[in-house]
């Protein structure tokens, strides 16, 4: 541990990190600024500010306005933090229906979001079993084999999904997992349909999942809220129990976050 704190003792700043900063807060206290005014605030050579701005502007932060050539702020860093606040807000108001299923169910649960072409756990609730599933927040899995991977892609267009997963190589698994994306497209079907995903042992021989989506404010599916458990444990009363468990948290969770469906 000492010697972890020494090493971040003496990271030193990277100064052009330091100088993209600096002109993104320069240009968030003015509509819009020039190359000249921009070099002066941020004490940077004329030459340096124009080609962190060039980049900035093809990354889609900065644009350029009109024949003088002055810059401003697009709405993508907005953007980019709003996402950032709905995770955090995500899980402050799924922790307690979590919880609170996990003491019914005595069964894991897992919040995941879309990471590429996989998903990513950002928050979980153990089970309370010795047999359960062993997982971790900020583990991975794919989409084509997880429940929650189902719920974030069913209500996608086909373009989509396929654009997500073009570079996508179907691993099986198990004998139930998906072998290739025309499967998948036909059980994204289904599952939009009915209103929630199931993971029949696609991932892990003898684990069986149900996932139900959360909406965001704009009405777009940005998690899958999950519960795992042992096939073995399977019966059909628990199932629909576990499914209503889910939709019911996940629409909340949903309306909270300012789902205009909810």
């Amino acid at each position: 541990m000492a010697n972890e704190e020494n090493n971040n003792q003496q990271i030193e700043p990277v100064s052009s990190v330091m100088k993209v900063f600096a002109i993104l807060n320069a240009l968030s206290e003015k509509k819009a600024s020039g190359v000249t005014e921009l070099s002066q605030k941020v004490m940077t050579s004329k030459s340096t500010v124009y080609r962190f701005l060039q980049t900035m502007k093809m990354l889609g932060y900065v644009s350029q306005e009109g024949e003088d050539d002055r810059y401003s702020l697009t709405l993508k860093l907005f953007e980019t933090s709003s996402k950032a606040l709905d995770y955090v807000d995500l899980v402050s108001l799924a922790e307690p229906h979590m919880n609170r299923i996990g003491e019914l169910t005595k069964e894991a649960l897992h919040l995941g979001i879309r990471d590429g072409d996989g998903i990513i756990y950002i928050y979980k609730v153990d089970a309370q079993y010795n047999l359960r599933m062993q997982s971790r927040i900020g583990g991975r899995n794919p989409l084509y084999s997880t429940a929650i991977g189902k719920v974030l892609l069913a209500e996608r267009p086909e373009d989509y999904v396929r654009d997500v997963l073009s570079e996508t190589e179907f691993t099986p698994s198990t004998s139930h997992t998906h072998l290739n994306i025309e499967a998948l497209l036909e059980e994204l079907t289904l599952v939009k349909q009915q209103g929630y995903g199931v993971d029949n042992e696609e991932q892990e021989e003898g684990l069986r999942c149900i996932a139900a989506p959360i909406y965001d404010r704009l009405g777009n599916v940005v998690a899958g809220l999950s519960l795992s458990f042992p096939s073995l444990r399977y019966t059909q009363e628990k199932f629909d129990t576990y499914t209503s468990l889910l939709q019911e948290a996940a629409a909340d969770i949903s309306e909270k976050l300012g789902d205009v469906k909810s």
